[in-house]
């Protein structure tokens, strides 16, 4: 052999898997150390498994309904396990923790131990470790944390640190969150890799080199620690083209033995090096990566293995000849300490990756509003979920086991991470699939009603019959309807007191309500409106509905006895509807004018403030594409494309009548025989509330509909506007324009649409409109001076992304599907608009919870006098401080996330440090030996330590000092946007606070 051979069969036997390093431990010291001076190609064997699309979860695991689409999530595991425990070179990465929990508790010890093994020696490598891959536009942060945790905490649980994901891997979501890097960042990841973004961004980014930066994700928190490295992988998250090798595809397998008639290694090795030198030329460093594996492959890991091993070897056999190109196997993880260690210097992305594009009339800005009832849902599933945790820790294992039943909030947990998958709450899958998903989260809504009237028997002192009415938005509930004296109980789960306005359906005509305190509360009874009656299905029969309003304390109940009067006929005030076409309603804060000719509104004045502003609100709809000329590209599930650019308004007056009483004035607009809408202010609120209702769309004229809800005013905007980030932090938009690249704008419509999660705004010099949302959707200031909302689509089309069926949704009849939301709507000075919103965001999404009940219960426990108020807290929070997580981590530990949640520039009053002293906070259960850890509980703070990076700015910033193992509970300081998560040990007290 010549000198030259022996000096290249080290790097030869090293790029063939590492032969020569055995794996010594998981984490950076089971990578392979590739050699310098090569292009180095790090093979990422993956497989990516939907949690739900074109088939259920159950479906998918089990391998069900192959003729949908083949695919078995438990012969993946399977064969790859088999795979790895055969070959010590081999390297696998798993991303979705729904799955391999399920599939984990189905092994038997001797595979337990095998696999654990594996994890140990870094070959089988969890990435991003969520329930799910979560969707990044249509999920609110709240929600993002709880997945992410629940998958986390598993992974901790069943493998120690070295289950711990150190990358963050969101190969296939459709556009990405800077709250979503925040997020990941806030977790611990050092690194995020991601397959999709904008066709013409990714076309820029190859051009000048910027596929990999510094994502820094928050202007509030001080750099480092919201930074985070982030990649665009280079062919989405499949193999390059001819690279194939899964029983799902069809590319030619090599075939190295020379005698073969067939032989085609030397074709396929300089197709290899061609691809990897062309993909070389996009990337700063000499290090690349391939991703190898696809949309659930690898049921048959061995042809994948084989062909790979094969390629690995016939590659580096080319260094004999002088080829500089290495490959071998490798995980995300080790590419990027590979990036880290070439000390390279990254440019820096400060924005987000929304809308996403993968052509010219392709805009994937549909599924922000794609299934709106189920994304109303989803939210409200939330909301209940944290009601059931918080419960659930304030009793302990009295929730758990208590007079209704065993039960827990893991029910709901696992139902809400696989409702935040990527084809989950974007309403991107097919109809049974979503049907399924419905069924997860009703299925939690059982079990946590079990939690809950098992907590509130405990902190009452008094067992219920506890009832839970889940169709108050129609009008529809047995007990309230029937009973003439029953108990509504109140659960607040801010950590500040509320005044929650009650709407009960009932068929009397006067009730006399009695508070905690013994105090009598002012009530009403208005008519059902016909609008709410035609959506019923015959679920109910209630002609009115009782309306009151109760105070709650922060984090607990207040209870409130309601009994029907008798009344003579004569004392009965009946028809009161007021007059036709009404002019204007008010209450203490705001006014709303309507005009007298269309019966729209036509101007908003915050009396408070000393505001006034000419506003218009309405409805339209854009009429979905079906192709055109310019392309074929459909509106469907994933993409919006409007016909044209001109929306046609639903009617151009409206029919409406007047509800007044000393509670609420509402005005009833009725805009067709499908839209309908209540402008409603109630007594002492300080926001203008849009109750809208719409459905069935029609599409008796053969076109698909996009149905908006439209607000102009007279604002010079400049193009500007402003929406939430998943909930939480702010980014500007401009109209036809992208903050980092020259954008060629296609579709005027679609191309400016922007998730909205919680609020989108829009300002002039001194006056701010924001609208408030009770669920994603999409929206826009497509004119200067106005805002839309999308909160309905019905389409006749498949856009052609897989799902293969339109977006039609045909509802209990087949007619289509109503959906009824909300819209708060506020008007205020610039400068002092975040106290409101922010404060009102957070009540929208931790609303208090309604539970009824006879009245009739039987006391719980011998001791103590039943309670009709109760707060878990000592004092409340400042309007700056959130308890954002108070929910059981184990039998004797509580998982605490508090939460700042304002923006450091927005507020005089808020963006200020906050101080909350915990050993004095709750007021029912004693916390103590107090342990910080990273956001999504798996880590202790102390111990995290991330990679920093060097960018244009300078040298890498390093972060300070981790924070003291042992926390001082008395001192917990938050600074703007910032959230701090403990665990601690809990001690439930034998006497509760309270009434």
């Amino acid at each position: 052999m010549e000198r030259v051979e022996l000096l290249l069969l080290p790097l030869l036997l090293l790029g063939a898997a590492g032969r020569l390093k055995q794996a010594e431990g998981c984490g950076e010291q089971s990578c392979p150390q590739a050699p310098d001076g090569f292009l180095n190609v790090h093979l990422i064997p993956h497989t990516h498994n939907d949690v739900g699309w074109l088939k259920t979860v159950d479906q998918y695991y089990y391998g069900a309904h192959n003729d949908i689409q083949h695919a078995g999530v438990q012969y993946i595991l399977d064969s790859v396990v088999s795979q790895l425990l055969h070959d010590p070179s081999k390297r696998f990465i798993y991303v979705e923790s729904a799955f391999f929990w399920r599939w984990w508790k189905q092994q038997d010890e001797l595979v337990r131990r095998d696999v654990t093994r594996l994890v140990e020696e870094g070959r089988l490598e969890f990435i991003n470790g969520g329930w799910s891959m979560n969707d990044e536009a249509a999920t609110h942060y709240s929600s993002i944390i709880d997945q992410m945790t629940l998958g986390l905490q598993f992974l901790k649980s069943t493998f120690g640190d070295c289950g711990r994901p150190r990358v963050a891997w969101h190969i296939d979501p459709f556009g990405h969150s800077r709250e979503q890097a925040l997020l990941f960042a806030q977790m611990g990841y050092d690194g995020f890799f991601f397959g999709r973004l904008d066709y013409q961004d990714k076309a820029n980014r190859e051009k000048t080199k910027q596929m990999e930066m510094l994502w820094r994700a928050s202007d509030d928190i001080s750099p480092p620690y919201a930074d985070l490295f982030t990649g665009v992988l280079p062919n989405g998250y499949n193999p390059p083209d001819g690279f194939c090798w899964d029983q799902l595809c069809d590319d030619t397998p090599i075939i190295d033995d020379p005698s073969v008639e067939d032989y085609n290694a030397d074709v396929i090795v300089q197709k290899f090096l061609k691809a990897a030198t062309q993909q070389a030329q996009k990337y700063l460093s000499s290090h690349i990566v391939m991703t190898m594996g696809s949309d659930f492959q690898y049921e048959n890991a061995i042809m994948w293995f084989k062909n790979m091993d094969r390629l690995i070897k016939n590659v580096n056999m080319q260094q004999i000849n002088g080829s500089k190109v290495n490959v071998f196997y490798s995980t995300p993880s080790c590419y990027l300490q590979s990036l880290h260690r070439a000390n390279l210097t990254w440019p820096m992305k400060m924005d987000d990756f929304f809308p996403y594009a993968d052509g010219p009339h392709m805009f994937w800005t549909g599924y922000f509003t794609s299934r709106p009832a189920f994304k109303g849902y989803e939210r409200l599933s939330n909301n209940f979920l944290q009601v059931c945790n918080q419960m659930e820790a304030l009793s302990g294992l009295e929730a758990r086991n208590g007079p209704y039943g065993q039960s827990s909030s893991t029910v709901m947990r696992r139902a809400m991470g696989v409702a935040q998958h990527h084809d989950a709450v974007t309403g991107t899958a097919k109809q049974h699939v979503n049907n399924d998903y419905s069924l997860r989260l009703s299925e939690g809504w059982d079990s946590c009603q079990v939690v809950i009237s098992n907590s509130l028997s405990s902190l009452t002192g008094t067992k219920e019959n506890f009832a839970f009415c889940n169709l108050l938005n129609i009008s529809v509930c047995h007990v309230t309807e029937t009973a003439n004296n029953f108990k509504v109980y109140l659960y607040n789960p801010l950590g500040r007191s509320v005044t929650w306005t009650v709407r009960l359906p009932v068929n009397g005509h006067a009730y006399k309500v009695i508070g905690p305190n013994d105090e009598t509360v002012p009530s009403e009874v208005v008519d059902v409106s016909d609008f709410t009656k035609a959506l019923r299905f015959q679920q109910g029969g209630a002609e009115r509905e009782l309306i009151f309003q109760g105070q709650i304390p922060a984090v607990g109940f207040s209870s409130f006895t309601v009994g029907k009067l008798s009344l003579p006929d004569r004392f009965v005030i009946k028809g009161k509807r007021g007059k036709k076409q009404p002019d204007k309603i008010q209450n203490q804060y705001y006014r709303v004018d309507f005009d007298p000719e269309t019966g729209l509104i036509s101007g908003i004045h915050n009396l408070e403030k000393k505001i006034s502003l000419p506003l218009k609100q309405s409805f339209y709809w854009y009429n979905a594409s079906v192709g055109n000329e310019e392309s074929s590209q459909p509106s469907g599930a994933y993409i919006f494309r409007p016909n044209n650019s001109d929306s046609v308004p639903v009617s151009q007056h409206v029919r409406s009548y007047l509800v007044q009483n000393s509670l609420v004035q509402e005005v009833h607009q009725n805009f067709s025989s499908w839209c309908s809408q209540v402008v409603r202010l109630y007594r002492d609120q300080r926001y203008i509330e849009l109750e809208w209702t719409v459905g069935p769309v029609p599409i008796g004229d053969e076109w698909g509909k996009e149905v908006i809800s439209l607000i102009e005013t007279n604002l010079k905007t400049d193009g500007v506007f402003y929406t939430d980030s998943n909930g939480r932090q702010i980014l500007k938009r401009r109209r036809d324009s992208r903050e980092t690249w020259k954008l060629n704008q296609t579709e005027p419509i679609a191309g400016n649409y922007y998730p909205v999660n919680s609020r989108i705004y829009i300002k002039g010099k001194n006056t701010q409109v924001t609208v408030l949302t009770d669920r994603s959707q999409g929206g826009s200031s497509i004119r200067d001076g106005s805002l839309e909302l999308m909160v309905h689509r019905r389409l006749l089309r498949d856009d052609y992304r897989g799902v293969g069926e339109p977006l039609l949704e045909n509802g209990l009849l087949g007619e289509g599907i109503v959906v009824r939301g909300r819209h708060l709507l506020l008007l205020d000075h610039a400068d002092e608009a975040a106290d409101t919103h922010r404060t009102l965001a957070l009540q929208q999404y931790m609303s208090p919870q309604v539970v009824l009940s006879s009245g009739d219960g039987i006391p719980y426990s011998q001791s103590g006098t039943p309670k009709r108020k109760f707060s878990a807290l000592n004092g409340e929070l400042p309007q700056n401080g959130h308890l954002l997580t108070f929910a059981m981590h184990a039998a004797d530990k509580i998982l605490l996330r508090l939460e700042h949640p304002f923006q450091s520039q927005e507020s005089k009053n808020n963006s200020q440090p906050i101080t909350i002293n915990l050993n004095t906070l709750f007021s029912s259960v004693s916390l103590s030996n107090f342990e910080e850890t990273t956001l999504g509980a798996n880590m202790e703070k102390s111990r995290l330590k991330r990679l920093q990076w060097r960018t244009r700015t300078g040298s890498p910033l390093q972060m300070d000092s981790p924070r003291a193992p042992v926390v001082d509970p008395s001192n917990i300081t938050l600074s703007p946007m910032e959230i701090r998560t403990f665990l601690a040990n809990v001690r439930y007290k034998a006497a509760l606070h309270g009434r």
